[in-house]
């Protein structure tokens, strides 16, 4: 089983990746804590889709420890198996907000990509920040990045924000991703944490972070709508 890629370790190459002279970067570990730091371009895959997963400690797998798979490693897994194969980069932040993550979108778009898996609002509100003010974060980050490689594929993952704030204020950050998803032309994944959030035995102790299984499941959920996005990019069947 291949690894996915970290922008932290991102000459780790999988399989089908192309090679790079550029000496590897310093891996941060599973924190997700340590900015991106970058490293040197390299050419680009011509084998497979570079599937890029921009996002917050649910995409670097906060908590995880050792050998155990978050859900971009189990991702990669699957589309090996399916023959689907993948350049799965995990640009995963421990603590990245909407406005964090745009904030690191050149480095991130330095880099050609196929797809652009867009994990980014869960802290947004765990803080209760303005959906308004996420939302246009999340427009600036797929209009950005559209700009700059218009044939790339956009998945939006929905997220909740946490059910003891005001119905009114989770109910308008919910509707935020259903907008985009119907005006920006991305593909939508309703809620990343389907099947997993509010289940103690798929959550860590923090009961925010998945476990390995949690993350399994995350991966299967994600991959429904992913390998539709690979096959429209003319991936085999």
């Amino acid at each position: 089983m291949k690894p996915a890629l970290s922008l932290l370790s991102c000459l780790s190459l999988a399989a089908c990746s192309a090679a790079s002279d550029a000496p590897p970067a310093q891996d941060g570990g599973r924190s997700g804590s340590t900015r991106v730091v970058p490293s040197e371009a390299r050419v680009p895959s011509q084998s497979c889709p570079r599937v890029v997963f921009l996002g917050t400690s649910l995409t670097a797998g906060l908590g995880l420890q050792g050998s155990e798979e978050g859900y971009v490693e189990a991702l990669d897994a699957i589309a090996d198996s399916l023959g689907l194969p993948i350049e799965a980069v995990n640009a995963g932040v421990s603590g990245e907000t909407s406005a964090g993550g745009l904030r690191r979108l050149d480095w991130i778009l330095r880099e050609p990509l196929d797809v652009l898996f867009l994990e980014l609002g869960a802290n947004d509100g765990l803080r209760g920040q303005d959906p308004l003010a996420m939302r246009g974060n999340l427009v600036e980050i797929i209009e950005r990045t559209r700009a700059r490689y218009p044939d790339v594929r956009i998945i939006l993952a929905g997220m909740e924000a946490p059910p003891n704030l005001d119905p009114i204020y989770t109910a308008a950050f919910r509707q935020v991703f259903a907008d985009i998803a119907q005006t920006h032309d991305v593909t939508l994944v309703p809620f990343l944490l389907d099947g997993v959030a509010g289940v103690p035995e798929l959550n860590q102790d923090d009961r925010i972070h998945p476990t390995e299984d949690g993350h399994a499941i995350v991966a299967r959920t994600v991959w429904s709508y992913l390998v539709d996005v690979l096959r429209s990019d003319g991936s085999p069947s």
